[in-house]
């Protein structure tokens, strides 16, 4: 006799595999140009050793006037080695990006937080936002819903209680507001972690997955 809750689960667990293989090879005939970048983590450590070398190279010095000097020759550099680099405070467009970076991305690597800085850079950009770097910060930050970057909202005044962490994203906030050109997000206005899917991603065109972060932008 056959069991039909047994059955009803076989059917179930079909259809799911149907499904399955079906959006499977829906995103593998997919245009390139609209597949979403998925950087892997072979890709990311090669693109993270990259940054390193190039903030590690850095001159914060006010007395120099060059801002960036790469050179390929010298070793490669640890972590350790970009947090005693010389450290330099800027201005307010600094200040707002620094914070962003800290309090959103200061778990990434490198690489993660560029990704970061170019949405909020990005933002800055387009039509659609505030024209600065700290306006797209604050936005909506005097709500008590609808902030943009979650930590203005959290209720909880911003301390920079890691210090190597805080001067360390402050001189790729340096970087990147002098105009380094990199593209990792493929131009996304948008990001949010692996661990939350928010109703509002669904309506975006998704264009990278690079660390903990997902990117998207219209």
């Amino acid at each position: 006799m056959t069991n039909p809750r047994r059955f009803k689960l076989y059917a179930i667990y079909g259809s799911a595999f149907v499904i399955c293989c079906i959006a499977l090879l829906a995103y593998t005939n997919l245009p390139e140009s609209i597949k979403p970048y998925i950087m892997s983590a072979e890709a990311e450590k090669a693109k993270n050793d990259e940054w390193i070398e190039i903030l590690a190279n850095l001159d914060l010095s006010s007395k120099r006037t060059k801002f960036i000097e790469i050179s390929f020759a010298k070793p490669k550099v640890t972590k350790q080695t970009l947090n005693a680099l010389p450290f330099e405070k800027g201005d307010a467009e600094w200040r707002c990006l620094t914070e962003a970076l800290y309090f959103e991305a200061r778990g990434e690597n490198v690489v993660g937080q560029v990704a970061v800085a170019e949405v909020i850079l990005n933002r800055k950009a387009h039509a659609r936002f505030p024209k600065s770097v700290c306006g797209v910060i604050n936005q909506g930050a005097k709500r008590k819903t609808g902030c943009q970057f979650s930590y203005k909202c959290d209720g909880r005044k911003e301390v920079f209680a890691e210090r190597a962490a805080y001067e360390s994203v402050g001189k790729l906030a340096q970087l990147m507001l002098a105009g380094h050109d990199n593209d990792l997000t493929k131009g996304a206005t948008f990001y949010h972690t692996k661990s939350v899917n928010p109703s509002w991603s669904r309506k975006l065109k998704q264009t990278a997955i690079i660390g903990a972060h997902l990117f998207f932008s219209y």
